[in-house]
């Protein structure tokens, strides 16, 4: 199993029901939006092009990626590349604006994570594992790469392993119950 397949297949594992899936088509995209608004604020002039706090953490991003999944790694780059100008003009707005509206698409975005995880009844993939911030982006894509009918063989392989994952963390889960009882 490829090193990608591992990363979806963990970030999967806490994502099965298909209702909190839906609802990071949403809350995830707002989320990285959010950040892209806060962070494209800051930045500093080099020869002429204004790099910002935002485009380094793209760039990082992107680069992480990369060492992953060329194919995610480039529509990512698409994705980002269509959003930050929208973000950095949010950014120039002023400060309580810029602020109140970056917040507000933080909070909302995490709203949708969080009834999604009601209907999945597991906690976010990153309170166990830090990792699932940066593979929350990427696991969105895939799903929405998967749904128009690609990449379906890694999409079994992940299925497969990440349902795995899961009844062994249900088993954990059982068996604390059962001790504690």
């Amino acid at each position: 199993m490829s090193k990608i397949e591992q990363l979806l297949s963990q970030y999967a594992a806490y994502h099965l029901d298909r209702k909190n899936v839906l609802t990071h088509f949403i809350g995830i995209p707002m989320i990285v939006f959010s950040i892209i608004c806060l962070t494209a604020r800051f930045g500093i002039v080099v020869s002429g092009y204004e790099l910002t706090l935002a485009t380094a953490i793209l760039t990082i991003a992107v680069l992480y990626y990369l060492s992953l999944d060329w194919i995610f790694a480039i529509i990512m780059t698409v994705v980002f590349a269509i959003a930050y100008p929208f973000a950095y003009d949010i950014a120039q707005w002023q400060t309580g604006s810029w602020l109140l509206a970056s917040i507000g698409i933080f909070v909302v975005g995490w709203v949708f994570q969080f009834i999604g995880h009601f209907y999945e009844k597991k906690k976010p993939a990153f309170m166990d594992d830090v990792i699932g911030l940066a593979i929350g982006p990427l696991f969105v894509l895939a799903e929405l790469v998967f749904l128009f009918g690609f990449r379906k063989p890694m999409e079994e392989t992940m299925l497969i392993e990440a349902r795995k994952l899961r009844a062994e963390m249900d088993a954990k889960t059982q068996f604390i119950h059962i001790e504690v009882k």
